[in-house]
């Protein structure tokens, strides 16, 4: 059994100093036989003038880039905020634990950060299967959560105290049927989901609603579960239906093999996705099969945006390597909250919840977020194509 990660990180104005170019911190594993969110001895508490953030994310486990973007983008936002004096008087620090991209994971970390740890605000995570279950601790427990790139329309739905500052599926669904209908002329499509996954249903569901009311049609819908390997049926399957192209809306670790096992089986149309793919692992696992498909995303590393560029700058100098849009969104989100407990009267959890709920026009480095009644953002997103094993910028769609 997998021993999971407990990294406490506490960031204050002289790690700042000292830029560290970073592969993952050492871990301390859990305790035999606990789990990450399991209530075990913890690391012993900040002081008084600490404000402790907790942040849950797959630091190990099939979407690990996701988890470990994800803490490198909210420890630049927490050295930057350090370095600027901090919040209220007081330093801010992160303390972070594994979900392994396991909901069960996730909801005991999320567990464990409240009433253990007392930390005032939640971030993460990046999947939604895996927000949802933490989403249900941190409402009940009245603790603001902040997710950065979960999609599902059911996250935020969870109560009052649940926030993103991404786009959700209804519109990256949206994105990629008119896409495909009106700048590929697409006009038959075939469906590949992960049945396991509340991102890939929901993103499926809502690309063939839209689709097929632009007038395209979706000729064959099959599926898998996360952690197959083997998907060669159902691309065989849907290669005698002859689509102009597949819908694959999950996980880089699913599609990068996918794309692989389409192209054997002489599948040879484009294969479509959403922001799941955003990883450059993606390009080692598909290869140049991958060539010619499209994905919908939160931003592109080609927008020339000064502000986005000099982020994408600094990021690289401290981590080698340009982030995805967990890393970017992720950035935002601790923004978006350190921003929040700047103007709340105190760190109380309802005192941070209404600060968060009252985003406005927030200049973040993807784009500018403004939180609207249902907790998430309204913001703009991009269609990328996979040409030269890299992400391509082709268009912007916005609300």
């Amino acid at each position: 059994m997998r021993r999971p990660l407990m990294l406490l990180a506490t960031l204050a104005l002289a790690a700042v100093a000292c830029e560290k170019k970073s592969t993952p911190a050492p871990a301390q594993p859990a305790p035999d036989g606990q789990s990450a969110g399991a209530q075990a001895p913890g690391p012993a508490p900040v002081d008084a003038n600490t404000i402790l953030l907790g942040e849950v994310g797959s630091l190990t486990g099939s979407e690990a880039t996701f988890g470990i973007s994800a803490r490198n983008g909210i420890e630049m936002a927490i050295n930057e905020a350090n370095a600027a004096g901090g919040v209220k008087g007081k330093k801010l620090a992160v303390r972070v634990y594994d979900s392994q991209g396991r909901p069960e994971e996730g909801a005991q970390a999320v567990t464990r950060l409240i009433t253990q740890d007392k930390v005032v605000v939640i971030l993460g995570e990046a999947a939604s299967s895996v927000s949802m279950a933490m989403a249900e601790k941190a409402q009940a427990a009245k603790v603001p959560m902040i997710t950065p790139t979960s999609t599902s329309p059911e996250v935020t739905k969870k109560g009052d105290y649940i926030f993103r500052v991404c786009f959700i599926d209804p519109f990256q669904g949206l994105v990629m049927a008119k896409f495909a209908r009106e700048n590929l002329k697409l006009s038959k499509v075939a469906m590949l989901r992960d049945n396991k996954s509340a991102f890939s249903m929901g993103l499926a569901d809502v690309f063939t609603e839209k689709f097929t009311a632009f007038g395209g049609k979706v000729v064959g819908d099959e599926s898998y579960s996360k952690g197959d390997t083997d998907f060669r049926a159902q691309l065989t399957a849907l290669k005698q239906l002859k689509p102009e192209a597949v819908f694959v809306p999950g996980y880089y670790t699913d599609v990068g093999i996918i794309a692989r096992q389409a192209r054997e089986v002489g599948l040879k149309v484009p294969l479509l996705g959403g922001d799941g793919w955003d990883s450059d692992k993606l390009y080692e696992l598909g290869g140049s099969a991958l060539e010619g498909s499209y994905f919908s995303n939160h931003y592109s590393p080609d927008n020339p945006d000064p502000k986005l560029q000099q982020f994408l700058a600094k990021y690289k100098q401290a981590y080698g390597s340009v982030p995805d849009s967990v890393g970017v969104l992720a950035y935002d989100a601790a923004q978006v909250a350190i921003e929040a407990m700047k103007r709340a009267p105190d760190t109380s959890g309802p005192a941070l919840r209404d600060a968060i709920a009252a985003t406005k026009d927030f200049p973040g480095i993807s784009g500018r977020i403004t939180l609207d009644a249902n907790r998430d953002a309204v913001k703009e997103a991009v269609v990328l194509k996979v040409a030269g094993g890299k992400a391509e910028f082709v268009t912007t769609v916005k609300p």
